[in-house]
């Protein structure tokens, strides 16, 4: 059995497509790359050569990959992104609370309601910026 342990990627092996298990990536001569020789997809070394990440289009969804000798792991470089949702949503949650306590104190009651109101569709707009954001990764 394999290790699950990230492997150096020699430049000058083939390795089987991460993204289609048919194809082969084979190294584009004097450059630190792959191609799959069927999904015609180009992989970039990265990270002092333990992993690879796929070159594309939409460069906001780029894919990394890490070889543990047998096959290849995908690596989330998402992990500093899920560290702010707890601390976006303690502040929206934070924002509504101070919102609605100081909505309350208000003597008149005609505009509580409208305060109330606001204070709720803001809260919502936040939470949509926030589902909104968390949705790209």
């Amino acid at each position: 059995m394999h290790s699950q342990k990230p492997q150096k990627i020699d430049l000058n092996d083939e390795y089987p497509c991460p993204c289609r298990r048919r194809g082969r990536l084979v190294p584009i001569a004097l450059t630190d790359a792959f191609g799959c020789n069927r999904c015609q997809q180009i992989f970039v070394v990265q990270d002092s050569g333990h992993s690879i990440e796929q070159l594309s289009t939409n460069y906001p969804y780029k894919r990394v990959w890490r070889w543990n000798g047998n096959q290849w792991i995908t690596v989330n470089p998402n992990n500093l992104s899920r560290g702010y949702v707890p601390l976006t949503l303690l502040l929206i949650f934070g924002l509504v609370f101070l919102l609605l306590v100081t909505t309350l104190q208000s003597p008149l009651s005609s505009s509580v309601t409208f305060r109330v109101i606001a204070a709720l569709a803001l809260s919502m707009m936040l939470v949509f910026m926030l589902w909104l954001a968390c949705r790209r990764y």
